[in-house]
């Protein structure tokens, strides 16, 4: 994201020196690190923090950028003290019940807003803190996250203390917390490079101390924390607008396709033609055909579906259409499933529920059923009813279908793609099944559903348009 580069560059140039101006006016930055060095003398001297080994000297080879003649390279360990944490016995309730000292780990880190953290999910009690490795790290601490992930930075807005996924930095003058805060957020990228291990990456406390840091005076230090407070504000604003328009973008293809269907099925995407046949010359004709298959007693006869009523009618459509009820253009076929004994590696390919896609086709399944009890056969609408509810697909082939499944042959139209769209946008199974343990449709709900008919002409006017459509959405999609 634009916003993400533009934090990294605006940190990075407050680190240069770059994003505020340098002035006369400011005191030398010797004087800064020869207050600390007498702070930390005075540390050391009431036995608050223990003298340290001289640390190696800044070599050439060493400085990654340049800096301000006004600034001076130190070493992290210069300037503040670098602690670790611990995590008390998680088996003694004594370390934890009731515990007042917040206790943070780098999960608590991961989604503070702002600069400070004053807790995490979890405290410790004083024994506790005195039986582990954690310690107490006071007010102005700047947090820093040292292993899974490396860069989590926040600083102490009361007294905590941290797991052992930190390397902490108490500065000798708290002065400089706010500065560091930003320093140590603009060289993430140059501090995990120092990073080792094998399971995951991990900086140690005597890295961490070594880490070599820009440090301008006192007063410049202010600039850049009050500057970088402000643009950074402005700059979370625009991450803000960049994620909701990014979900826009990610949500808008499907949103289009919603529509484009919801259109086509309204009548609304193709224009009807006084040349396309009466649509109940299509109904004669399916009527015919049922009549034919019973007669064949290839199906039997059905019950009368109920008539129509204006109170059921969801939207107009265009007036050579018709609502009809599901039942009366399809046969339905609703699973059953086969006995445990007869599912296995040999037979016919079964499928239980959940409908698997690809390209529009239903994928193959594992399981197979020597001695079926209901099948789907090519060119008929799978639909799932029940866990989940209203899942649709075509078939291109036969297979044994579970109770999980229905199967749908549409009677004399070779537009069965139609129907699919059809069922696709409506979505009106999932909102007519019921149960409590799992939702489910029975046969009298899919073949009392209320659907528009279009003439078979425009019904293929209809696949064509949307054929082209929804291609070009696909290709919107990111």
């Amino acid at each position: 994201m634009l916003a993400d580069k533009l934090r990294k560059s605006v940190l990075q140039s407050a680190i240069q020196g770059k994003l505020t101006e340098q002035l006369a006016t400011d005191d030398k930055v010797e004087d800064l690190l020869q207050a600390i060095k007498k702070e930390k003398e005075l540390l050391i001297k009431e036995k608050k923090i223990k003298k340290q080994k001289p640390l190696p000297k800044i070599t050439e080879e060493e400085i990654p950028f340049e800096i301000p003649e006004n600034w001076k390279w130190v070493r992290l360990g210069e300037i503040g003290k670098i602690i670790g944490g611990g995590t008390p016995k998680t088996t003694n309730l004594e370390y934890w019940q009731n515990g007042k000292i917040a206790w943070i780990t780098p999960a608590d880190m991961k989604n503070i807003k702002g600069k400070y953290i004053s807790c995490g999910k979890k405290n410790i009690t004083l024994l506790g803190l005195e039986k582990s490795s954690a310690q107490l790290l006071p007010k102005g601490s700047i947090l820093f996250s040292s292993r899974a992930p490396i860069g989590y930075v926040a600083i102490a807005r009361e007294e905590v203390s941290t797991n052992q996924g930190f390397k902490s930095i108490v500065p000798f003058s708290l002065n400089l917390s706010l500065y560091l805060y930003y320093v140590l957020l603009g060289m993430v990228d140059i501090i995990k490079k120092l990073g080792t291990g094998t399971t995951f990456k991990e900086v140690s406390g005597s890295v961490v101390e070594k880490i070599l840091v820009p440090l301008p005076p006192l007063a410049e230090q202010k600039r850049i924390v009050e500057k970088l407070d402000n643009v950074l504000a402005n700059i979370e604003k625009l991450k803000s607008s960049e994620e909701k328009l990014s979900i826009l973008q990610k949500n808008f293809p499907d949103k289009l396709k919603k529509s484009i269907l919801q259109s086509a099925i309204q009548g609304k995407l193709t224009e009807q033609l006084a040349t396309d046949d009466n649509v109940e010359d299509l109904l004669q004709a399916i009527k015919e055909e049922k009549e034919r298959l019973i007669k064949e007693k290839k199906i039997k006869k059905q019950k009368p579906l109920p008539e129509i009523t204006e109170d059921e009618i969801p939207f107009a459509i265009p007036e050579n259409w018709k609502w009809v009820r599901l039942g009366e253009v399809i046969l339905l076929n609703m699973g059953q499933s086969p006995n445990s004994e007869d599912v296995g590696n040999d037979g016919i390919e079964f499928h239980q529920g959940k409908i698997y896609f690809t390209d529009e086709i239903i994928g193959f399944s594992d399981k197979y059923c020597s001695k079926p009890k209901k099948i789907s056969n090519a060119n008929e609408i799978l639909l799932s009813v029940r866990a989940p509810v209203g899942e649709v697909n075509l078939n291109n082939r036969e297979i044994c279908i579970g109770r999980g499944l229905a199967s749908i042959k549409i009677i004399n139209s070779e537009e069965r793609y139609f129907f699919y769209l059809l069922f696709y946008c409506k979505k009106i199974f999932e909102k007519k099944s019921t149960g409590t343990t799992f939702k489910a449709i029975s046969k009298d709900i899919i073949e009392n559903l209320l659907i528009p008919l279009p003439p078979l002409a425009e019904q293929k006017r209809i696949v064509e348009k949307l054929d082209k459509l929804l291609a070009d959405i696909e290709e919107l999609k990111i």
